[in-house]
């Protein structure tokens, strides 16, 4: 029982996911760990996830190590279909196809719940809610979750503060090997990456506005500023927006940057942070894309409702007309640009959040006895294992601290 668009796409999917296999050495030995030692035999796995090469490794990786996986896509611009044929005839269960509607998306979901799943795997929380909503006799059953993004996370933090969180999760997202790496070399490259892809656009010499300081919107400033962009930065919080001015970016409010911008790039988190009356102010020929996980940053409603004409100019660019001439263009539907119109993230970045994840999710296992019903952090342990394997595989070697540092560092007495 699949649901995928051909399994006669299989060959290249495989040709692709040992492709990206070359550079994740952390989780390739983490695999080879797994396979030994079968630390998750017959645990049942139910990942919600974008169905890109770098999460066929870890599916795989999780699969050597005994797991019964089932996998949906946590996007419906984000699967690549020939991965999922690949992992079918890996014997993974796969529900997922390019182009879904959300109504499809979510019946993707009910069925890799219907497995009773004892650890779920999440990118944006759907699952996670779904089960709290919708699924509660599932609930007995579950070890506990991993969540892989911003926006998943603050969605379960909500959760945990009403005191409604059915069964611990590991926030994946809040290690430093994952959010330092992933969110900020990671998006920085394969959001700007869609964006070429999709419309062929000069960043050299462009107004860039940025909207979002967290660890996306970094990178996603400081790649377009190598570029050669003037880049803008909006965010509401006061001390991203102080670090922004003192990266060297001009920060200032939406309203007067949607005057200004060639280009607008949402990385905030949040709903409608491009709206209507930012619609209004921008130029003609103004690109609208977006790097957050859900299609809610740029308001396509108020979009749709101020278009006189609204037509497909090129494959993931639509044109909305609007009543005084002006176009602006939305691209990928409002969708992940990375994944909608591009690959996703580099392989390597990916090495280590999945490293992450896979770890994760046999902590989780190990100690289901011991884990409260709430929002952890990914271990110290994992976090610096994590980073200790990728430097050994990138063959770079560290200082060690001497016995005196150490002693200096745990003591208090020595001053001046």
């Amino acid at each position: 029982m699949n649901y995928i668009k051909d399994i006669k796409l299989a060959d290249e999917g495989k040709k692709r996911i040992a492709w990206a296999e070359r550079n994740m050495p952390v989780l390739s030995s983490i695999k080879k760990e797994f396979e030994r030692d079968k630390p998750l035999k017959d645990v049942k796995v139910a990942a919600c996830l974008h169905v890109t090469v770098e999460t066929a490794n870890l599916i795989l990786a999780l699969k050597a190590g005994g797991a019964k996986i089932r996998l949906a896509g946590s996007n419906p611009l984000s699967t690549q279909d020939d991965v999922s044929a690949a992992l079918v005839e890996e014997g993974v269960e796969v529900f997922a196809i390019r182009g879904e509607n959300d109504k499809e998306y979510y019946e993707c979901i009910e069925k890799i719940l219907t497995m009773e799943p004892n650890v779920i795997l999440d990118d944006g929380s759907d699952t996670i809610a779904t089960v709290h909503s919708r699924h509660e006799e599932l609930i007995d059953g579950i070890f506990g979750a991993c969540e892989e993004t911003t926006t998943g996370v603050v969605r379960l933090r909500a959760l945990e503060r009403e005191k409604r969180l059915k069964f611990p999760v590991i926030a994946v997202n809040d290690a430093k090997t994952k959010m330092m790496f992933d969110n900020r070399y990671g998006t920085g490259q394969s959001a700007l990456h869609g964006i070429m892809n999709a419309t062929n656009f000069l960043f050299a010499g462009k107004d860039v506005v940025i909207i979002g300081y967290g660890w996306c919107g970094r990178g996603i400033a400081s790649r377009a500023r190598g570029l050669g962009s003037n880049v803008i930065v909006v965010e509401t919080d006061p001390t991203k927006s102080l670090e922004a001015s003192m990266d060297g970016f001009r920060v200032m409010p939406m309203l007067e940057a949607a005057k200004i911008g060639d280009l607008f790039i949402t990385a905030a988190g949040d709903i409608s942070v491009v709206r209507r009356e930012h619609f209004e102010e921008m130029k003609d020929g103004a690109i609208l894309a977006n790097s957050g996980h859900f299609n809610v940053e740029i308001d396509i409603e108020d979009l749709e409702e101020m278009a006189v004409c609204v037509s497909e100019a090129k494959e993931n660019v639509m044109e909305y007309k609007l009543e005084d001439g002006r176009r602006l263009y939305l691209l990928a539907e409002g969708r992940l640009v990375n994944l909608s119109c591009a690959y996703g993230h580099p392989s390597e970045v990916m090495d280590m959040s999945f490293a992450d994840q896979a770890l994760s999710v046999k902590y989780i296992v190990e100690n289901k006895e011991k884990l409260e019903k709430l929002v952890y952090s990914v271990p110290k342990e994992i976090d610096g294992e994590v980073a200790t394997r990728k430097l050994e595989a990138m063959g770079i070697e560290i200082e060690k601290l001497t016995e005196e540092q150490v002693k200096y560092l745990n003591s208090w007495e020595i001053g001046t």
